[in-house]
């Protein structure tokens, strides 16, 4: 480039989204084995630990992803944490609905 022409250096933008963490698998309203496989396939690229989040009605599917993977595929693998909170989340509307979510984090 010649003097003068050079781009100048992009000032990071704020991230309007939370960073995920890439090992970190969130539960939504797919079938339980998308998220099994998910989990499995963290661990099967070299994770430690895998944590599982899920809000509202989807927790009972967050623990009955963990409980396949230790029972069924990952037999060596143990509950290393439970984290239960409420978080609030703002509608379309703009009103505050608290509702509760879950992180299970299992690892050998």
């Amino acid at each position: 480039m010649t003097e003068g022409t050079e781009q100048p250096a992009m000032a990071e933008q704020p991230r309007t989204e939370p960073r995920r963490d890439e090992n970190t698998v969130y539960i939504g309203k797919k079938g339980v084995m998308g998220y099994v496989l998910a989990v499995v396939t963290q661990f099967n690229n070299g994770a430690e630990h895998v944590v599982i989040k899920a809000r509202g009605k989807l927790i009972s599917r967050a623990v009955d992803v963990e409980e396949i993977v230790r029972n069924r595929f990952l037999n060596d693998m143990k509950i290393r944490d439970i984290l239960v909170k409420t978080e609030e989340l703002t509608s379309e509307d703009g009103s505050l609905s608290k509702v509760s979510a879950i992180e299970i984090t299992i690892g050998k």
